[in-house]
């Protein structure tokens, strides 16, 4: 039977300590000079002389090897993030396609602070739309160092982490990410799509939503994190699954389903 759509068949997140030895390469401090220049920030010279802060190319190419087997080609690597790498110089998304068999198509998505990882996942669908991606991946990273002095507050994660969401094509129907600007009463519609989705319904929910459970330590990959713990229990059970974000930046309401 031919392929409904794309869903999350795998998930593996873990968090880090440490450093990344990248964190040391002088380069890091002339591209972050050159990235704040533009809008007056001061460096936070102490970090860069101390070498503080991982690499997302370090942090998820071993998870990438260890949930991918070396069969199993993938057509399309999709980086997201918010806070920023410690790499200077060549995108980690094109370094983490190397650890994936079948050399794919790779690139990141950025700036849109918790509502990345919503867009990594609904370009993902887009991509196999086209019948051009059978197996996609998505890795969503955050590692804790801020190399300059943001202009507004910022809520920083207190360990470097990866997540990597393996989606592959399948007869069942498929994921469907929904991006919502401006919406009103965001609580009300997730709760409205839960109530679509059945009693069994399992929901996962990010800060500034009801239910959720009060700050995140992991304020990009938490979410995630707790969709890898639970989704092998979730789909013995056969139960639909809804994951909810709202980035209050943007005023982006985010929600994933998989019927």
């Amino acid at each position: 039977m031919a392929g409904h759509g794309l869903r999350i068949t795998r998930a593996l997140a873990r968090r880090f300590d440490g450093r990344s030895e990248r964190s040391l390469d002088p380069d890091l401090r002339v591209f972050v000079s050159d990235l704040v220049r533009p809008y007056g920030l001061p460096l936070r010279e102490d970090l860069l002389r101390e070498g503080v802060g991982h690499s997302f190319e370090e942090l998820a190419d071993g998870l990438l090897r260890e949930v991918l087997a070396p069969d199993e080609p993938v057509d399309l690597l999709i980086l997201a993030f918010d806070t920023p790498d410690v790499r200077p110089g060549a995108p980690s998304s094109l370094a983490l396609s190397r650890a994936c068999p079948g050399a794919p198509l790779a690139y990141a998505v950025c700036d849109q602070g918790t509502a990345a990882a919503f867009t990594a996942l609904r370009l993902a669908a887009d991509h196999h739309r086209t019948g051009s991606c059978r197996r996609a991946v998505v890795v969503l990273a955050e590692q804790t160092a801020l190399h300059y002095r943001p202009a507004g507050p910022v809520v920083l994660p207190h360990r470097h982490s990866a997540v990597v969401l393996v989606c592959e094509e399948t007869d069942r129907p498929g994921m469907t990410v929904d991006q919502l600007p401006g919406a009103e009463s965001p609580s009300r519609t997730v709760r409205a799509r839960a109530a679509e989705l059945g009693p069994d319904a399992a929901l996962v929910l990010g800060p500034g939503l009801d239910g959720a459970e009060g700050p995140a330590a992991q304020p990009f990959t938490g979410v995630w994190a707790e969709l890898a713990e639970q989704l092998p229990a979730w789909r013995e059970r056969r139960r639909p699954v809804l994951v909810a974000g709202l980035e209050r930046r943007l005023g982006v309401l985010s929600t994933l389903t998989m019927p």
